[in-house]
């Protein structure tokens, strides 16, 4: 499945790459951090997509802290690129594959679209001693019943895996993690753009922490 992230397929699909979606999850990240008294100086997003979440952030935090992104797609490296600042490092490349460490690593909405997740997520838990989280909730008896929903996201925003809150924490647990705390977000009623079938259809996201 990666090859629709390399080959421009993704991009085709998403052209904003849900860019439009990151000032909100910046300020559900920050606000976890704050809630937890986390003070990270380093801070990395493994898939970062637009890179617009971390620019987010970068700005609010200032100079002090560093944000590293990272995605394995040409089309949202170029995409990212033109955010680069001082405090604000893209790179093309996979962070599973690298050796730098961090305070905390995100994964916003990532290891439902990877094929080897339970592998994904134990490399990547050595990478920060604080990992967030945001992870679809795509099943819900509506979409069990219905199937289209399911159908919809796996074409168009490449979801591979599904999860409720309970398979979701338990994905975590078995891969290693402690959960410090997950809470629930409602972007199909916050975010703006989303027709009344979105707000009906959609289901909450969960935003376990390690």
């Amino acid at each position: 499945m990666t090859q629709i992230y390399e080959n421009g397929t993704y991009l085709e699909c998403n052209p904003t790459w849900h860019e439009e979606d990151s000032p909100w999850k910046a300020k559900q990240i920050r606000n976890i951090i704050e809630q937890h008294s986390l003070k990270p100086n380093r801070i990395c997003e493994i898939g970062c997509g637009a890179g617009e979440i971390l620019n987010q952030l970068s700005k609010q935090y200032g100079k002090g802290k560093e944000f590293f992104c990272y995605d394995i797609s040409p089309q949202a490296f170029e995409l990212c690129t033109r955010k680069t600042k001082p405090n604000l490092t893209f790179k093309l490349s996979d962070l599973l594959e690298e050796t730098e460490q961090f305070d905390i690593v995100m994964a916003i909405d990532v290891f439902e679209h990877v094929e080897d997740y339970f592998g994904f997520l134990r490399k990547l838990k050595e990478k920060a001693e604080y990992k967030i989280f945001h992870i679809p909730l795509d099943l819900s008896v509506q979409t069990v019943f219905r199937a289209s929903p399911i159908v919809k996201v796996r074409a168009s925003v490449g979801h591979i895996h599904y999860f409720t809150k309970e398979t979701a924490l338990e994905t975590l647990k078995d891969t290693g993690y402690q959960i410090i705390d997950y809470v629930y977000t409602g972007g199909s009623l916050e975010l703006p753009n989303r027709g009344w079938k979105a707000n009906l259809l959609k289901v909450p996201r969960s935003w376990p922490m390690r």
